[in-house]
C-alpha cells in the first residue's frame, strides 16, 4: 500500500471517470459533520460553563468609593434583582434599612431594642434555630413592636455548597415553623444567607419558595465577642461610609451596638437620614 501510494500521481488520474456528484455529496456532508460538530461542543462548553456559574460560590463584597456614595457590590443591584434578591436601596433616598444578624442571645438585644424603640425605627432581625429556641421571648417583643424577623436557616451552614432543593429548603422550613409556633403567625419571607455565601442556585431557590433574598450595602467588623471594636472605631465606619438607600448589616450580638445604637441613630438622624423596614424597599422596586 506504501509503495502504491509513493507511485501515485495527478497524471495517472483518469479526470473523465471521476464521480463528480458523488464527490460534491461527500464534501457537502463532510463539510456538514464538521460544522455541526463544532455547534455541540460550543454549546457543550457554553452549557457547563452556565452551570459553573449557577453553583460557583460567592462570598458578598463591597467596594467603597466616594464617602457618602453607594458602595458597588461584586454584583449588581440589576443582576441580583432578577432573583428577588437586593444590596441597596434608592440612591436619591436618605433612607437607612436597619438589619441585625441574630445568632444568639447574649444581652445585648435589649438595648438595640430599646435605641429602636426611643426613636420609632423598625429593624429586620436574621436569626437563626438557636435564636428562636433559646430567646423566643425577645422574638415576641421584636414582634410586638413593629419590627420583621427574617431567615437566617437553622443552622447557619455555607448555603453555597448546597446544591439540592430538599436540604436548602429544610434549613429555611425549619426557622419558620419554629417562629410560627412562638408567635402563632407566618414569618415573612425575607432571607440573609449565613456569612453572605451564595450562589445564583441558592438564590434562585430562595426565590421558587417565596422569599426576597437581602445582603446589604454596609457592616463593619461587630462580631468578634473577644475583640469587640470601640465605640470611635465604629463610629469612623458606621457614619462615613453611610449613604442614601443603605442596607445596613449590625450583629445583636455586638456589647459595642448595643452600648452605641441610641447615639448612633441620633446622629445619623442629625444627618438627614430616616428609618423604614425592607418591605417599603421591597415596595418601591415594585413600582
Amino acid at each position: 500500500m506504501l509503495e502504491r501510494i509513493k507511485k501515485w500521481k495527478w497524471k495517472d488520474v483518469d479526470w473523465k471517470k471521476l464521480d463528480y456528484p458523488r464527490i460534491a455529496l461527500t464534501a457537502v456532508f463532510l463539510l456538514a459533520m464538521f460544522l455541526l460538530g463544532r455547534a455541540v461542543g460550543a454549546a457543550t462548553h457554553s452549557t457547563a460553563a452556565a452551570s459553573a456559574i449557577a453553583r460557583s460560590p460567592e462570598n458578598w463584597g463591597l467596594g467603597f468609593g466616594q464617602e457618602g456614595s453607594q458602595p458597588s457590590g461584586n454584583a449588581s443591584a440589576a443582576e441580583l434583582a432578577k432573583y428577588n434578591a437586593y444590596y441597596v436601596g434608592n440612591a436619591q433616598d436618605k433612607v437607612i434599612y436597619l438589619t441585625f444578624d441574630a445568632g444568639f442571645e447574649n444581652g445585648n438585644t435589649e438595648p438595640i431594642l430599646d435605641a429602636l424603640k426611643k426613636h420609632n425605627a423598625t429593624a429586620t432581625f436574621f436569626v437563626v434555630g438557636h435564636y428562636l429556641e433559646s430567646a423566643p421571648e425577645l422574638i415576641k417583643r421584636m414582634v410586638a413592636e413593629g419590627h420583621t424577623v427574617g431567615n437566617h436557616t437553622y443552622h447557619h451552614p455555607d448555603m453555597s455548597g448546597i446544591l439540592d432543593k430538599e436540604t436548602f429548603a429544610k434549613e429555611m422550613n425549619d426557622v419558620s415553623a419554629l417562629y410560627k409556633e412562638i408567635t402563632g403567625q407566618e414569618m415573612t419571607p425575607f432571607y440573609r444567607p449565613p456569612q453572605g455565601k451564595y450562589s445564583i442556585e441558592n438564590l434562585k431557590m430562595a426565590q421558587e419558595m417565596g422569599y426576597a433574598t437581602f445582603f446589604w450595602s454596609l457592616a463593619y467588623v461587630d462580631w468578634y465577642q473577644d475583640k469587640q471594636p470601640t465605640k470611635e472605631e465604629a463610629f469612623d465606619k458606621l457614619l462615613s461610609r453611610i449613604h442614601p438607600g443603605a442596607i445596613v448589616l449590625l450583629h445583636s450580638t455586638s456589647q459595642t451596638n448595643g452600648e452605641i445604637m441610641d447615639e448612633l441613630l441620633t446622629k445619623w438622624e442629625e444627618m438627614g437620614y430616616t428609618f423604614k423596614p425592607l418591605s417599603d424597599l421591597l415596595n418601591k422596586m415594585d413600582n
